[in-house]
């Protein structure tokens, strides 16, 4: 055991591991080794500092954008709420001019006053028209039922008669007591008091079609010129199309172009005019009609648009329209 002892002392004081310049060799790779793992660690603190002041300048340099954005924003929104102050002023004006205006147009001398003399200026008008309906009145012919005027009309048109003419009316519809018949051929066998009855009946119509288009201050798109049963409307649309060559004048033409003249009647005259004055008359009707509110019947119906177009005037709704 002592020996043991001493082995172990002896290995411990002598051994070469054991020696003091072992030991200060390995003390100096030690700090060796701390000092450079301090530097490694000083390098990546450093690197991390580096990245952080980098990310600093970024965002102070977004700070900078954004407070500038910030500024302009709150530049635009003064101006803009510069802009509704006025806005408002000049809204509270109009408002209270309005205020002003309602008060006066609901006054005596306001709208209550405009519907008063509206309602008087129609109820006048209605009196004038309904003198024009007594001097030519428009009535369904006494003698049989509008079904069996209808259907004679219907076999008159479908057969033909030698006079080559034909109600413009279907229905048994009169002015005045006359029939109105336009006329599309001329023959020997025509009657001669039938022509002149259908002129004397276009003569009426005419005349009613201007008295109405006065009474309602309408000028009318066809004119008339009154003559009785030698009554003419006027066509302001020129009679000849201008040609090709004639292009460049185009406005000269229609700036200096006559009013055309269609008779109302067919004696002596060509049919082909004749029928297409009474299309002219028709249009004149649908034009008081359409400044009215009412609605046309048809090109072709001349008596019937005239009595719609009286009973229109003449129906009390037509005062307070």
């Amino acid at each position: 055991m002592k020996l043991r002892r001493r082995n172990n002392w002896f290995s411990r004081n002598y051994s070469p591991l054991y020696s003091p310049l072992v030991s200060g060799r390995r003390y100096g790779f030690q700090v060796e080794a701390e000092s450079l793992s301090r530097s490694n660690e000083l390098d990546e603190m450093k690197e991390k500092l580096d990245s952080r002041k980098l990310v600093m300048g970024n965002m102070s340099m977004h700070s900078k954008v954004v407070k500038e954005k910030v500024k302009k924003q709150e530049e635009q929104l003064s101006n803009d709420i510069r802009s509704l102050l006025v806005a408002g002023t000049s809204l509270s004006g109009a408002s209270k001019r309005l205020q002003d205006a309602s008060r006066s147009f609901a006054g005596e001398r306001g709208y209550g006053r405009l519907r008063t003399l509206q309602r008087v200026f129609r109820t006048r008008q209605q009196y004038m028209v309904s003198q024009v309906q007594l001097l030519y009145p428009v009535r369904i012919a006494i003698g049989q039922a509008p079904e069996q005027e209808l259907e004679s009309f219907n076999n008159c048109s479908n057969s033909g008669n030698s006079a080559g003419s034909k109600p413009l009316d279907q229905g048994a519809l009169i002015i005045a007591g006359l029939h109105l018949t336009v006329f599309t051929k001329m023959s020997f066998f025509t009657d001669k008091k039938e022509v002149q009855r259908s002129a004397t009946a276009l003569g009426y119509v005419a005349h009613v079609v201007a008295l109405i288009a006065s009474y309602l201050q309408v000028p009318l798109r066809y004119p008339l010129r009154l003559g009785g049963s030698r009554s003419y409307i006027r066509d302001y649309a020129p009679s000849i199309e201008p040609s090709s060559s004639d292009l460049t004048s185009s406005s000269s033409v229609s700036a200096n172009s006559r009013p055309v003249e269609f008779p109302l009647f067919l004696e002596g005259q060509d049919s082909t005019r004749a029928a297409y004055a009474v299309f002219l008359l028709n249009k004149d009707l649908e034009q008081l009609l359409s400044y009215i509110g009412g609605r046309s019947l048809g090109p072709r119906h001349v008596l019937a648009n005239l009595k719609e177009l009286l009973r229109t005037i003449l129906s009390p709704e037509y005062i307070d329209t």
